[in-house]
């Protein structure tokens, strides 16, 4: 049973197509105008060691829209800033909260917290996972073709933690995934051991390869995302360097299937890593993403967090 959302690849494919179609239908009824507050009385702590625009509002409004509600914690709020482990953190913010989102750099944060909570916790973004926003990308994706299994999803650029919570989404949902990135630079891997171990099950395959256009031949959807991440702001020029040959642009889409969808998890550095007639081009889908955001994290808030959840005694430790 799903207690915590640590990765993809921890994630059961029975349990990530449950977050999927949870989620459809909490957004077709907010399209209605249906509301209701199953979290009514319950309350979300959201610790942000890297500032976000998406990641915080979505979690804060989709609480909001549940019923419950969510308080921000920056490190200067709490004793994280002053020294206090992030396990007494999590024991305390247990006794008084109903789940923990952590935004944070080392994924070693996000897994401490987890052993130590009596709570949910949930990762909202570390330098390893981004599993929030891939369970958006594959709702996005979803809408988009009408199914996940079969498709081809093509990954150009650095082997960050987008690259590899799409490789463990994919691969969970049955989708091909190719991942283009240059020598020094591509994904962790026990990731990739992880995501092609899956895909087996699934009948998904996964491609690793320094040739964008081979990634992205026949892909039903091409992805990027900033070359440069937060935390490696030193590394700019160099990085500008080695990714000089991996933009997604009108000319490597043609290598894609015409119909194919353009993604990007935002924030976006237009003229680096994706040119601006292909991010706001009729092929992108990137505001549908940044939306879903919202709709995919009120389902996992709600599996987590809802009644289905009995505290510590559920918990497989």
């Amino acid at each position: 049973m799903l207690t915590d959302l640590l990765s993809l690849g921890e994630t059961a494919p029975a349990d990530i197509s449950r977050i999927l179609t949870l989620a459809a239908g909490l957004k077709k009824d907010l399209q209605r105008g249906k509301t209701s507050r199953p979290l009514a009385g319950k309350t979300l702590v959201m610790i942000f060691e890297k500032s976000s625009t998406r990641t915080r509002l979505s979690f804060e409004i989709g609480m909001y829209q549940l019923g419950g509600q969510a308080i921000f914690l920056s490190p200067r709020d709490i004793q994280l800033g002053r020294g206090e482990t992030i396990e007494d953190t999590a024991r305390v913010l247990s006794r008084y909260a109903h789940g923990i989102m952590i935004r944070t750099f080392a994924h070693e944060t996000v897994e401490a917290a987890a052993r130590a909570a009596d709570i949910p916790v949930i990762n909202g973004l570390s330098d390893k996972h981004h599993p929030c926003q891939v369970l958006a990308d594959l709702m996005t994706l979803k809408e988009k073709k009408g199914r996940l299994k079969g498709l081809k999803l093509a990954y150009v650029g650095d082997g960050n933690n987008m690259a590899h919570s799409l490789l463990e989404g994919c691969a969970g949902t049955g989708v091909s995934i190719a991942v283009a990135a240059p020598k020094g630079y591509e994904p962790d891997d026990a990731v990739v051991a992880g995501a092609r171990k899956t895909a087996r099950g699934t009948g998904a395959r996964v491609l690793l390869t320094s040739d964008p256009v081979e990634a992205v031949r026949g892909a039903h959807a091409v992805y990027t995302d900033v070359w440069t991440s937060m935390g490696q702001e030193d590394e700019a020029a160099q990085r500008r360097r080695a990714f000089a040959g991996y933009q997604v642009n009108a000319a490597l889409l043609t290598a894609a299937r015409p119909d194919a969808v353009v993604m990007h998890c935002l924030p976006a550095h237009r003229g680096e890593e994706i040119t601006a007639d292909v991010l706001d081009g009729s092929r992108s889908v990137v505001l549908d993403q940044a939306e879903n955001r919202l709709h995919a994290q009120k389902a996992v808030l709600l599996l987590l967090m809802g009644r289905a959840f009995q505290g510590k005694t559920r918990r497989s430790r």
